[in-house]
């Protein structure tokens, strides 16, 4: 029995065969101990980081989720800013067709205008060239045809169109071809010749020449008697009955009374002839009715008077006034616009 434990003792002993397998188990034991709460450590640990990252997903994903429904808000909100803008550019592409349709409309009007305004201004250049022409070859009057022609250059320039310049070049060549022209001053003629038969009445007749108190123009009838009317109409028949005359003299027989007025009257007539011959530019005329109108003041009225020869001296004046000139043909300028215009018709068509 005591063998029992020392036996007991030896075989626990750190050299004996079981001593070594017991402290080998022992190790063992510990090293799967610390396996263990290794083990449990790492699952622990493990399990606490699956829980963070759980939680951090779930935030993550909450987080997702919220951008993804802000987004959402945001994609409908700018599909409604993107349809409200393309219901804009629809409305601005109408209004800019509608603007277009109308800067096209208004340039056909504007371009319409102007068409219409360079025909106007076209006929009132034409209508002022044939005034032109008209005064210089019916009347002759190269002042109212020079007037004219400047009108229309002036009126062109104040347009001051390319297209005109064709026509003002025409214009400019008649202008300077009546401006060449000798000066007939015929508005002063006219004057002076007015002034002659104004003055007519005034004028003295040779002393002796007209029988008894010249007679005036007929004037308001006097009432007289039967009996005075009737001595009065035989006193002239009996005057007429009876006429001495010495024909070895030249010199002229009396005028009678009424005869002076009937002068007078035909001297006028002469004047306005000859003014109306000025106006005419017929020169024959003009000076053969200046010619007769200076003959009869030489025969029947007193020329030691000073009225008489001033009348004489502005007489002869007047018969040494040519009135014959080479009117120029200014068709070229009013053929220049008819050529405008109707090339104006061909473009048109």
């Amino acid at each position: 029995m005591a063998d029992a434990p020392q036996e007991a003792v030896n075989n626990t002993a750190p050299g004996s065969p079981k001593g070594y397998w017991l402290g080998r188990q022992n190790i063992a034991l510990i090293l799967a101990l610390l396996a263990l709460l290794l083990l449990g450590w790492q699952w622990l640990d493990s399990h606490q980081r699956n829980a963070d990252l759980e939680l951090t997903l779930s935030r993550r994903l909450g987080a997702f989720e919220t951008r993804n429904k802000e987004s959402e808000i945001l994609a409908r909100q700018a599909q409604e800013a993107t349809r409200e803008a393309q219901a804009k550019l629809d409305l601005l592409e109408q209004k800019l067709a509608e603007s277009q349709s109308h800067q096209v409309a208004l340039e056909e009007m504007y371009q319409e205008m102007s068409r219409n305004r360079d025909e106007s201004v076209l006929a009132e250049i034409e209508q002022i060239l044939l005034i032109a022409s008209q005064q210089l070859q019916l009347a002759g009057n190269v002042k109212a045809a020079l007037a004219a022609l400047q009108t229309a250059d002036g009126r062109l320039q104040r347009i001051d169109k390319p297209q005109f310049f064709t026509l003002r070049k025409a214009i400019s060549k008649d202008i300077e071809q009546l401006q060449a022209l000798p000066l007939l001053d015929v508005a002063g003629l006219s004057l002076r010749l007015d002034n002659l038969v104004a003055e007519v009445d005034q004028l003295p007749l040779i002393p002796g020449r007209v029988g008894g108190k010249e007679k005036q123009a007929p004037r308001g009838l006097q009432p007289e008697s039967f009996w005075q009317r009737l001595g009065t109409e035989a006193w002239q028949d009996f005057r007429q009955l009876v006429r001495i005359q010495n024909l070895k003299k030249s010199e002229l027989p009396l005028l009678p009374p009424d005869q002076a007025y009937f002068l007078r009257e035909s001297l006028k007539l002469r004047l306005l002839s000859a003014r109306i011959a000025l106006l005419q530019r017929n020169e024959a005329s003009f000076k053969a009715d200046i010619k007769a109108a200076e003959g009869w003041l030489n025969r029947y009225y007193d020329a030691r008077d000073k009225s008489v020869r001033i009348a004489l001296a502005s007489l002869q004046q007047l018969g040494q006034s040519h009135l014959a000139i080479d009117l120029p043909d200014i068709s070229a300028s009013l053929n220049a616009a008819h050529m405008f215009k109707l090339g104006r018709e061909k473009d048109g068509k």
